[in-house]
């Protein structure tokens, strides 16, 4: 009984750890989704804002092998490094349980479960700094290197370029835009109006929000944001394909964001006089050869 309740404990940290943003609300609930063209299931440039970058959890996006794919990241869960190394760990437990040993048996003498769990921890950190240490002291090219206005007067900082397509020079009016858009979908967003969400966001995006949405209908819920701020934001990468033009960018910024219950306005969750701050990776896209205006959120991604 004890190792069980251990077991339970220590699994829901490690969840915990590799999912901590998915508790959350806002648009895209803390998820990663949406497609990046040819670069969905490729691994985003690193920026100082973002390292690292959580795979598409959901995508419209044919998955293939794309080229630049990292060693720690090649599309989803059970794929590259990481996958690996967690498949080899249930491997291990599964073997265990078939030789008659136990989940905990098949790792060697008082190699105990709690113990493994301890190293996987300790693993995920190490990778997280070396990835951190690597991202933020590269020095990227960056394309363009405009002056943007507002939060950015100085520049967006990044823009390593993109592994596949065409190298896109973003303008000071494509990160206005960028700004902009990262306002009113979450305005949109809080004020259930999919209408203007699709006007900001890709089919497959609106399709996403509407399903959250519709959930905490079901549980009659309401999401309230306001008060959103851009803090900070790099550049990823920007790149044409055929017909269309994409720009990754890592933000990070502060709102305010509470469940609220559409019956009696109780908030259930989130605090309305402290702002949380969150960084994620927002892709948008465009048809080629058209201006700032037409920019639309094609992705999330978690950092």
């Amino acid at each position: 009984m004890f190792r069980t309740k251990v077991l339970v404990i220590l699994l829901a940290a490690i969840l915990a750890l590799g999912m901590a943003d998915e508790a959350s609300a806002r648009a895209g609930m803390g998820f990663s989704m949406g497609s990046r063209g040819y670069q969905s299931y490729s691994m985003p440039a690193p920026t100082p804002i973002s390292p690292y970058a959580a795979p598409l959890q959901r995508s419209y996006a044919p998955y293939s092998s794309p080229a630049g794919s990292g060693f720690f990241y090649s599309g989803g869960f059970g794929r590259g490094f990481l996958g690996g190394l967690m498949g080899g760990f249930l491997g291990a437990g599964l073997l265990g349980l078939l030789f008659g040993h136990g989940f905990y048996g098949g790792l060697g003498g008082g190699f105990s479960f709690l113990g493994l769990l301890l190293q996987v921890g300790l693993l995920f950190l190490i990778v997280r700094f070396v990835l951190s240490f690597f991202g933020d002291r590269q020095q990227p090219a960056f394309y363009g290197a405009p002056q943007g206005s507002g939060a950015f007067a100085g520049g967006w900082p990044g823009g390593y370029g993109a592994s596949q397509g065409t190298p896109l020079p973003i303008t000071a009016e494509d990160y206005d835009a960028f700004e902009r858009l990262l306002g009113e979908v979450q305005t949109a967003y809080s004020n259930e109006n999919l209408d203007q969400l699709r006007g900001l966001a890709t089919p497959e995006m609106a399709s996403y929000f509407a399903e959250e949405l519709e959930d905490s209908a079901r549980r009659g819920q309401v999401n309230r944001l306001s008060g959103v701020k851009l803090l900070e934001g790099n550049l990823a990468e920007a790149w044409r394909e055929t017909g269309a033009e994409y720009a990754t960018v890592a933000i990070r910024f502060s709102l305010i964001d509470v469940m609220v219950d559409r019956a009696t306005g109780r908030i259930v969750s989130g605090d309305p006089t402290r702002p949380d701050r969150v960084a994620e990776l927002w892709t948008f896209v465009r048809p080629a050869d058209t201006g700032p205006n037409a920019w639309k959120l094609s992705a999330i991604q978690q950092v």
